[in-house]
């Protein structure tokens, strides 16, 4: 199936240069992967929707943000595809496996994408880092760690007011009933929404936490 028709399950509209840019993440990680072992999800369709459309799903979401921060990146999802759909995002991606960001790397080179920088490292060492504390309105992360754990991770970067999108699967829903209070007297506001993935009609939960200061 083309990525054009897979985008329309999931209703998500793109340019077609935007579409062909896309495309060619998906060919060069296939391509990557076979020497590289980037991802586990190996076969063109599943890379379109379980890391081009899973990724895209953030679009509507992103409004009101300039500068997002994408924690956990792997090899640059959800990162490169809001990227690649959004130019006017600003956008640094941070991963502690480095083939993941020489393939980020390698993708921004060849692309010719300016705003996006790969960054080698953990969120814990980049967090107390002047470059990097409360410089960001969105924080992503992508099937990270816990919820909790997550809002600690990603609370340093946030300006005031910030937002963090937690791409989780459906078990986001019992994990919030566990935790919601705690994360409130830490000063999260929350909204859960679910979606599902129309061709594998697999799940998928995003987590908007807003930092509301101290807390």
């Amino acid at each position: 199936m083309s990525l054009a028709n897979v985008l329309k399950t999931q209703k998500i509209d793109l340019t077609a240069s935007t579409i062909s840019r896309l495309e060619w993440l998906a060919a060069e990680l296939l391509h990557w992967n076979r020497r590289h072992n980037l991802t586990a999800i190996t076969g063109q369709d599943a890379v379109y929707e379980k890391h081009l459309v899973d990724s895209l799903t953030l679009l509507p979401y992103l409004q009101g943000g300039s500068f997002l921060l994408d924690l956990g990146s792997g090899a640059g999802f959800p990162g490169l595809p809001l990227k690649i759909a959004s130019p006017f995002l600003r956008v640094v991606a941070v991963d502690a496996v480095a083939k993941k960001i020489r393939f980020q790397s390698h993708v921004v080179r060849t692309l010719k994408i300016e705003g996006y920088r790969a960054v080698h490292g953990r969120a814990e060492s980049l967090a107390t880092q002047h470059d990097y504390k409360g410089k960001y309105d969105l924080v992503t992360a992508r099937a990270l760690t816990s919820l909790v754990n997550l809002a600690k991770l990603a609370k340093p970067f946030l300006t005031e007011g910030g937002r963090l999108l937690a791409m989780k699967g459906p078990e986001a829903e019992q994990e919030l009933k566990s935790c919601r209070h705690e994360l409130y007297e830490q000063g999260w506001t929350i909204n859960c929404y679910g979606l599902t993935l129309e061709l594998s009609k697999a799940r998928r939960c995003l987590v908007e936490m807003r930092c509301s200061g101290e807390g």
